[in-house]
């Protein structure tokens, strides 16, 4: 479609005005494109969220990208502004960071006369039915628009200042087109059209609707106030703009003069790190140099003093030698603070990391490719993601913030976006369903679902109202809503710290934690505009490994796990029979599957296996041909022998990113860096162009060397088919340190390993209550709260661990130190003493009593509770008598001691609950997980188990795996999809189950493939 008016819109929304726009970026593009516009401006609330994105997906669509915001004015009226150049932008996010940080968070009050201090650079429209002017037009106050406009006029100047004009065919809007018109001209200043797009088509005005209730918490039939009372804010043609505003055709022609004049473009390059202050004498990278020969020595050895001159020489290159030393005083503190920490991701293949000591691994140790990191090929901003301890990962991120200050560092933004379950909830809410129906069909949903409409578990719960319009509706908006954003998340530990004030380059919000801050970018708009995110990551394994060494320390000379050598056949041992719940990355029932018949014995094939159960290998079907390789059932081959050196580790089968490079190398003569070049295409989604040009380089090299076209051919498309999920050695290599700490604790400490995974929880792929079963099965004892011999959290006391006051649902830190603290060292000697001392609500109190942590005198909980009931404990009442009648209560029985200890607890401290089903379950010829062990592949059992797991991973093809717990260990049932659409609801609501199915073994690994699920319940006698 041709433009022949030229018409341009200027006052545009997307999804990123959250809960206010419709609509994605590209999708307003999509529809400018269309309509043959060749610039588009974007005007989110009071954000630039969805800039880069903007930017990004106008080249790719030949328009011509025109930033902007709707800012809030400290009155709630509403102003457009636009960027003209790089002025313009670094005002409009100084701006927009002084509304955010004047108002709630997710909310902007820009201070009054704030305009005044920021308006080069800038083009300001008088903005929509809520900006200034035209609400005093509306209420006829001729005067008071006047007044406004003139100040407006001497901010922005009378080139940059126009009368924004919108016709949405309201009945008032002609009169308040030809109002604003009138003003303009007795002002002597230009008008311009806009349509204050929300959404792409007219159809998604509802949508529209359904996002601002949910954004003011309100259902449609009371929120008449709020709506817009049409559909006509979507984006129009120029034919349909012209005829509405046919009286007015320099409203028109006005938008292309605006166009014209916004020629910004985000271009950052390398970000202004602020200047680490290096030694009298030394430049950034003449003390990075200096660093590294620390490290080593004169004495290093000739390969170690060629990698690092090699990679010292692309850093300095690069512009990268403050980054280092950045990075570098990061770790340095969290060390000298007794913070535990690591680097990891591409990181790890390089030697200068290593010596820095920002990366445990020795890349020349792993045949590590530091092209994959960096290069003078890919001279972008290096991935470098450290792991600290995650209990005192704050005082890393407060550390950064004291020695740059609040106004250079902040942390990367995140978008929480609408899912099935969540999305639900929220229309459902706006549509105005009951919420106990909502969250019943909430709950019923497949995590793993593609869409809503074949949804098995909605229409259960729907019970045959799906074929009707109200449903059908809230499946289509839901659908819709589907990976929009909702509202604005904080980045688990990236951070963005710069020389200058990150408001002169970004806008900043406050997040909803104190002392916390967010720019308006999440990681993967910081990185498409080129500036460097460092991630300051929370790993609960190092907080548990932290924790599990201190009280090792404490009973033993052990100094550090750092300083294990990766060695001993036992650790390997214990791992090779998947005795693994709570070791790092090799726990999950997958892992569990493999680790029997790949058998590490070696570091090196602790890297394997983590690197095997990813997607890549997995989609790639690289998996059993590694295993079956390993084990002598197949032979090895190369695709060509002059892959042998890059393949032969895993035999040859691709399973790291650094092989993509290493075969670029050997096979076509890439260089790394354009090995690189293309492993990064490869795993791009939309990098077609740039594939196909690698490609030809590919097959080019590869032809000079020798190799066939054929072979050639069939080495790309395998790099192609496993690109897109590759998973680096040198990740996977940092991993594996912790893999082999983690399991050596374990194996000769495991109070202590227990202890310290149970004071760190959630964590890891199992829940408390099974860390706490596998405790129990490798005899190490745990005990139940108790109010004078637990502490705020669990402690190994002779071996046994006790449980913490932290376990107790509803006593949260503070409430578990108060109970330490009014303990002292006198103990407490009955229930009234304990509130008088404590002071802790009646409902924790209750709590306690019910988890058993008051049992030790010698009262029946339902006593306690009843005496709980007489007690005033209020400070400053006396203690007085209280004359009761007493009443004959009946004692717990063990089972409601289990129930009531499992529900306030979340673990199991006495007998396995199967075990009160076992002699039953024998009588009837049901296996546990110790008989099945024992039974031949293919036949036919009968097994019971307390499910703990259930997986679907997209990977499966319909195949679930649930996990069931006995007294013994665990029983892995497989459940082909027919059988899971048949038991589909069993499986779902069912917390025992009965499985009968076919015993499928391979080796020491024992499968069940389901025919047949039920609840246990119904397999007892009455």
């Amino acid at each position: 479609m041709t433009n022949p008016s030229g018409y341009v819109e200027l006052h545009s929304h997307s999804y990123f005005s959250l809960l206010d726009g419709a609509c994605a970026p590209e999708a307003l593009l999509d529809k400018a494109a269309l309509y043959g516009m060749d610039a588009l401006a974007l005007t989110d609330h009071d954000a630039v969220y969805g800039a880069v994105r903007f930017q990004k997906a106008a080249r790719e669509r030949g328009i011509h990208p025109i930033f902007g915001a709707e800012l809030t004015l400290y009155d709630g009226h509403h102003l457009t502004l636009l960027v003209r150049d790089t002025t313009g932008w670094r005002n409009l996010c100084q701006l927009i960071t002084l509304a955010r940080h004047n108002a709630h968070k997710g909310e902007a009050r820009l201070p009054r006369g704030a305009l005044e201090g920021y308006p080069t650079g800038l083009i300001a429209l008088s903005g929509c039915r809520n900006g200034e002017v035209m609400q005093a037009l509306r209420r006829n106050e001729v005067e008071r628009a006047r007044e406004i406009a003139l100040e407006y006029t001497q901010w922005f100047g009378r080139d940059h200042f126009y009368i924004e004009l919108q016709n949405h065919l309201l009945p008032c809007d002609k009169s308040l087109v030809a109002a604003g018109a009138a003003l303009a001209d007795w002002a002597g200043i230009e008008y311009v059209t806009t349509n204050n797009v929300h959404y792409v088509e007219p159809e998604q005005h509802f949508l529209q609707d359904v996002l601002v209730c949910i954004r003011h918490n309100t259902v449609l039939d009371e929120s008449e106030h709020l709506l817009r009372p049409n559909s006509e804010c979507y984006l129009k043609d120029a034919p349909t703009m012209a005829w509405l505003f046919a009286q007015y055709p320099d409203a028109i022609s006005n938008t292309r003069q605006i166009a014209e004049q916004c020629q910004f473009r985000l271009d950052f390059s390398l970000q202004d790190l602020p200047q680490f202050p290096t030694p009298e004498g030394f430049s950034a990278h003449g003390y990075l140099v200096s660093l590294c020969q620390q490290r080593f020595g004169i004495d290093a050895p000739s390969n170690v003093t060629r990698q690092l001159d090699h990679e010292l020489s692309v850093i300095e290159r690069a512009g990268l030698s403050n980054y280092f030393l950045v990075v570098w005083d990061i770790v340095r503190h969290a060390r000298e603070q007794g913070i535990r920490c690591q680097g990891r991701g591409s990181a790890a293949n390089s030697l200068v990391a290593y010596v820095l000591g920002i990366s445990p691994i020795n890349p020349l140790d792993h045949d590590l490719v530091f092209e994959r990191f960096l290069s003078d090929e890919r001279q972008v901003v290096p991935d470098i993601d450290i792991d600290f301890d995650a209990a005192r990962r704050e005082e890393v991120i407060q550390y950064v913030y004291s020695r740059y200050g609040y106004e250079h560092a902040a942390m990367a933004c995140t978008f929480v976006t609408f899912r099935a379950r969540s999305s639900i909830r929220d229309v459902g809410k706006a549509l105005g369903m009951p919420p106990e129906l909502l969250d019943r069909m909430s709950s019923a949903i497949n995590p793993f679902a593609d869409g809503l409409e074949d949804e098995p578990g909605l229409r259960e719960a729907l019970g045959g109202r799906e074929v009707s319009v109200v449903w059908a509706q809230l499946v289509s908006l839901c659908n819709a809503l589907d990976g929009t954003p909702r509202h604005l998340g904080i980045h688990n530990g990236g951070m963005v710290v710069m020389d200058t004030p990150l408001a002169a380059r970004l806008p900043t919000e406050p997040a909803t934690m104190s002392d916390r801050y967010v720019v308006q970018w999440d990681k993967d708009s910081l990185e498409d505009a080129g500036l460097i995110k460092i991630d300051i990551l929370g790993l609960r394994m190092l907080s548990a490994i932290s924790d599990a060494v201190q009280i090792v320390r404490e009973r033993s000379n052990l100094d550090d796990v750092s300083v294990l050598a990766f060695d001993d056949p036992a650790v390997y041992e214990m791992v090779s029979r998947a005795d693994t719940v709570g070791i790092f990355q090799v726990e999950s029932r997958a892992q569990a599957q493999v680790l029997p018949r790949l058998k590490p014995r070696h570091f090196n094939d602790l890297i394997v296996s983590i690197s095997l159960i990813r997607p890549g290998p997995v989609q790639g079907n690289m998996v059993h041909p590694y295993l079956r390789r390993r084990l002598g059932e197949e032979p090895v081959r190369y695709p060509h022998q002059l892959l042998e050196p890059a393949l032969k580790e895993t035999l040859g089968v691709i399973l790291f990113q650094e092989q993509v490079l290493k075969v670029a190398r050997d096979l076509a003569g890439f260089t790394g860096g354009q090995g690189e070049q293309l492993r990064r295409a490869l795993s791009a989604k939309r990098a077609t162009d740039e594939i196909e040009r690698l490609r030809s380089a590919f097959m080019e090299g590869a032809l000079t060397k020798g190799v066939q076209k054929s072979v050639a051919d069939l080495v790309f498309n395998a790099l192609r088919a496993f690109g897109g999920y590759s998973f680096p050695k040198s990740h996977a290599a940092a991993f594996a340190v912790l893999v082999y700490q983690s399991a050596w604790l374990k194996k000769y400490h495991p109070a202590a390993f227990y202890c310290g995974l149970l004071n760190n929880q959630p964590m890891g792929f199992w829940s408390p209550a099974v860390v706490v079963n596998d405790a129990k099965r490798h005899r190490v004892q745990v005990l139940p709260v108790h109010v004078n011999a637990s502490a705020s959290r669990c402690v190994v006391r002779n071996e046994a661990i006790r449980l913490g006051f932290n376990y107790v649902h509803g006593i949260g830190a503070e409430a578990s130190q108060h109970i330490e603290t009014a303990r002292g060292d006198v103990l407490f000697n009955n229930l009234a003493d304990f509130c008088r001392r404590t002071q802790l609500p009646q409902r924790l109190v209750e709590n306690l009593i019910l988890a058993g942590a008051l049992d030790g005198w010698g009262k029946s909980r339902r006593q306690l509770l009843w005496d709980l009931g007489t007690l005033d404990y209020r400070e400053g009442t006396l203690d007085l008598p209280y004359e009761d009648d007493p009443v004959p209560l009946t004692e717990v029985t063990d089972l409601e001691a289990r129930e009531m200890e499992y529900s306030l607890l979340g673990v199991m401290l006495h007998e396995h609950p199967m075990g009160l089903y076992r002699q039953q379950l024998e009588a009837q010829g049901i296996l546990g997980s110790r008989d099945v062990t024992r039974r031949a592949s293919k036949a036919s059992v009968t097994v019971g188990g307390m499910v703990v797991v259930h997986q679907a991973p997209p990977t499966a093809k319909g195949f679930h795996f649930i996990t069931l717990e006995d007294e013994n260990g665990f029983l892995n049932i497989v459940v082909r999809p027919n059988v899971y659409v048949r038991y589909r609801k069993v499986i779902r609501e069912t917390a025992f189950l009965i499985v009968e199915g076919d015993v499928e073994r391979q080796g020491l690994i024992v499968n069940i493939v389901a025919r047949e699920l039920r609840p246990i319940m119904r397999s007892m006698p009455s």
